[in-house]
This record gives C-alpha cells, structure tokens and sequence, in this order.
C-alpha cells in the first residue's frame, strides 16, 4: 500500500513537473487532471476546472476540431493530431502566469488527443498541449530571411527592379511558355541616352539618382503581373512582355519613352539649348510567324537598341519596321 501511494505521488509530481500541458477526461468528458503547467498558463487553478465539463471550460472549442478529436478517442480509441497550421493556438493559453488580456497574443500550441485505457475503468483521454512559440517564431524568422535573400538574389540594389539573373531565368521561362503555347513575347531594350556625359558632369551619386528615377518611370508603365522589368547592365534595362503582339510592344515603348522625357532631368545643353535624360528604345517579338529562339531574340531587340541610337538617340525601333520619329 505504501509502494502504491508512493508510485501516485511520484507521478503525481512528474505530471505538475512537465513542460506542457496534460488534461485527462473521463467518458463523460468531465475534467479529472489538470497539471501545474496549465495552471501557469491558463490562470485557472486545478481546484476551479476539476469535475467541470470540458466545454464548459473551454465554449469556443465546442464544435470545433478538438470535439471531433475528443470524441474519437473516448468512443473509438483513436488517437489524434491536430494540424499546426489549422490549429495555431485554440486554447486560451498565453505566456504569462495571470489570465492574459485579450489583447495579448496568445501561445502557439501543437495539441495532441490520445486514448487511455484504466483497468476496471471506462476509457479516458489525454490531452496533451506543446508550446512551440519559439519554434514557430524561429520558423517565421527562417522565411522572412529567406525571402530577403531570394529578394536580393534577383533584384538589382540600387533601383529594386530585378537584376540580371532574374532577367535570364524569366526570359527562359516565357520563351518555353511562348513556345509551348503558340502566344507571342515581346522584348524591349532600354538605354538611357548620354548617360556617361550626364554621370561625368554631376558625379556618380547623382547618376545613381537618375537611374532610380528612370526605373521608377519605367516600372510604372508596366501594369500586368507577369511582366519583367530589369536591369540588364550598367544604364540599360530590359522589359520581358509575355503575350505581346509587336504592335501593342512598340506603343509601350513610345509610352515609356515619352514618359522618361517628361521626367525632365536635367543633362546640360545641346546647341545652347536645354537637354533632358532620354531613352532609346529596340523592340523584338517571338511569334508563331518568325519563329526565335532566346539569343535571338534578345539578338533582335539589340539591335534594334543600336538603330536607335545610331538614327538620333530618343526613340523606338523594333527588328522589323523602321524608326520611329520622336515626338
């Protein structure tokens, strides 16, 4: 006799002493445990739950998973898991020792509902509450560093659109698409105009300043989600247009174009006259008619770059049609 009640209390004080948290039902889901742990985390002390329902306890658990889970393991011995991202926190459970205002953020919980079978007893079960806070947290942090590094492996630093690797890996992808799918992609090569006479007169910071503005000028003309601006090097950008025919392509291009000029940064004069940043233009288009394959087409929209700058700088040329007088 004396073994026993030293076997209880021992288990017992091993139940008040985990670190998590234990309720034990009945069959009648009438609360018959309720360890220390619990009574840190919860504010109720054992004395206040024991005897008392379940969802008399917990309401906002009626209903929901963990009945279902509860009911599983008293009826047909069957133990449960509930999902940690369906389940993030169900019980009312919070870091502090006092009941937490419902302010407070409560404790993220992993909760598991095992069947216990007494002898000359009808079947209980345990529950049995984690906090993975921490863990969670730790989790949360993992991501978040990840997608500023994946942020900062494909985008380019100083304008934050993205760089060239991102380039390279979103024209192969929409030339296989292109290809796949019959649908046409379009290319623009973009380069700023005198832009070494503009960096030799004010300084590479103010330089830095212009690319910025000019990126800024250029993402804004791009409305749809899987178009790609980039920057393809130095003062030139690329904008990948999948499912552009050449003819909505070059009226983009002319937009973007004028849309660079009215930003109206100053680059000295010309012949006594004012001179603002511009931007040359060359468009190429895969399609189903004339067939491209990548280096081609990036081939085409080059140069059609260069018979820009070569006719007088300020304007749109594609691979096909002749230059476009600017405005």
């Amino acid at each position: 006799m004396a073994e026993t009640l030293h076997r209880l209390s021992l288990l017992e004080s091993i139940v008040g002493a985990v670190n998590l948290g234990a309720i034990v039902l009945d069959d009648h889901r009438s609360i018959v445990l309720w360890n220390r742990w619990l009574e840190r985390h919860s504010g109720w002390k054992a004395d206040t739950v024991l005897g008392r329902d379940f969802f008399e306890v917990f309401p906002e658990l009626q209903h929901k998973r963990i009945e279902s889970a509860i009911t599983q393991a008293l009826r047909d011995n069957f133990q449960s898991l509930l999902s940690q991202s369906l389940h993030k926190a169900p019980f009312p459970l919070y870091q502090q020792s006092a009941m937490a205002s419902e302010s407070r953020e409560r404790m993220q919980q992993a909760v598991a509902v095992t069947p216990i079978s007494l002898a000359g007893a009808r079947r209980h079960c345990l529950i049995q509450i984690s906090d993975v806070t921490i863990a969670v947290g730790r989790e949360k942090l993992l991501r978040e560093q990840t997608m500023v590094l994946r942020s900062q492996t494909f985008s380019d630093g100083l304008t934050g659109v993205a760089n060239r690797r991102h380039f390279d890996v979103a024209i192969d992808k929409e030339m296989r698409r292109a290809r796949r799918s019959g649908i046409p992609l379009s290319l623009l090569m973009i380069d700023i105009d005198h832009f070494k006479d503009y960096n030799d007169q004010y300084g590479h910071q103010q330089g830095d300043t212009c690319l910025k503005q000019v990126a800024g000028a250029l993402a804004a003309m791009l409305n749809r989600s899987g178009d790609v601006l980039a920057r393809y090097g130095g003062e030139e950008f690329a904008a990948i247009l999948p499912d552009t025919e050449l003819a909505k392509a070059l009226g983009l291009a002319e937009a973007i174009r004028k849309s660079v000029r009215t930003l109206s940064i100053d680059n000295g004069h010309e012949d006594g006259a004012p001179r603002h940043i511009t931007v040359s233009i060359g468009v190429a288009t895969h399609s189903g008619a004339a067939p491209l394959d990548m280096d081609q087409l990036i081939g085409a929209a080059d140069r059609a770059l260069y018979q820009a700058k070569d006719g007088g700088r300020n304007r749109v040329v594609s691979n096909v049609s002749p230059p476009a007088a600017p405005a």
